[in-house]
């Protein structure tokens, strides 16, 4: 851990939930998937980085513009993300459109309305976490079509889980207009496992090699029970400490081949 590269550092100190994932996948895909992580952690914290919005879209823009030369061969920006980012991407062949949409996405993240529906917002969690879901999907080799269906509904219900855990601070941006006037974190937390119950239709038929990608499942059906104990309540102090099994839970899943 002392000799972490420094994708596998940021994705550490920032996304606790991935970095446990990538242990659990093949020591030669490792690297590849800390620096997918590091690259959605750049992404993703772009609204909390900036003043104003514009300068939100001047940073998307300029990632767009590194995953452009990344497939069409240019010369590579020194960036500690951006270099192993294209090494993966010229490596692996992983499927542009995945980035483009994940970054188009996220612009959703600087406007200050919540979405319109719930629909607008599993469009929202589709194109950013399930989008993210997919290329690590690629990454271990795995462009299955059961996997990726089963990516889909993992990318959503994890996205939806890390919305409800955002409540205490963004929740004027988060609950859809359509459920907000009725009880939208309980119709929040159902969607996400309903979605969950989706991925797992067909759990059996999927190869071991996809399930480092889908063990974000493990942490959001727990987050959903811990959710559940307080009482839908978001603002409960219990939620704020991290899950201390949490490495557990992921290995049992990991042994006993479950998402």
């Amino acid at each position: 851990m002392d000799r972490l590269s420094p994708v596998a550092a940021l994705v550490r100190r920032h996304d606790r939930d991935r970095f446990q994932t990538v242990l659990f996948a093949p020591a030669a895909r490792r690297e590849a998937l800390f620096a997918l992580y590091a690259f959605n952690y750049e992404i993703a914290r772009v609204r909390e980085s900036v003043t104003e919005p514009m300068l939100g879209r001047i940073r998307l823009e300029w990632w767009r513009e590194n995953i452009a030369t990344a497939y069409e061969g240019g010369p590579v920006r020194r960036h500690p993300v951006v270099e192993p980012l294209t090494v993966v991407i010229r490596e692996l062949a992983l499927t542009r459109e995945h980035f483009d949409r994940l970054i188009d996405a996220r612009e959703t993240d600087l406007e200050d309305q919540p979405p319109a529906s719930l629909a607008a917002l599993e469009d929202y969690a589709a194109g950013t976490s399930a989008r993210l879901v997919y290329l690590a999907l690629e990454v271990l080799g795995m462009r299955d079509p059961i996997a990726l269906q089963a990516g889909l509904h993992v990318g959503i219900a994890y996205s939806f889980v890390g919305l409800l855990r955002a409540i205490p601070v963004r929740r004027s941006q988060i609950i859809p207009a359509d459920i907000a006037a009725r009880d939208g974190i309980t119709e929040l937390a159902a969607a996400a496992s309903g979605h969950l119950g989706a991925a797992r239709l067909h759990g059996k038929a999927i190869p071991r090699s996809a399930l480092p990608a889908l063990l974000p499942a493990i942490i959001a059906q727990h987050s959903l029970r811990r959710l559940k104990r307080a009482k839908y309540d978001p603002f409960d102090p219990g939620l704020r400490a991290p899950d201390p099994l949490q490495s557990w839970r992921l290995a049992a899943a990991a042994l006993f081949r479950r998402f």
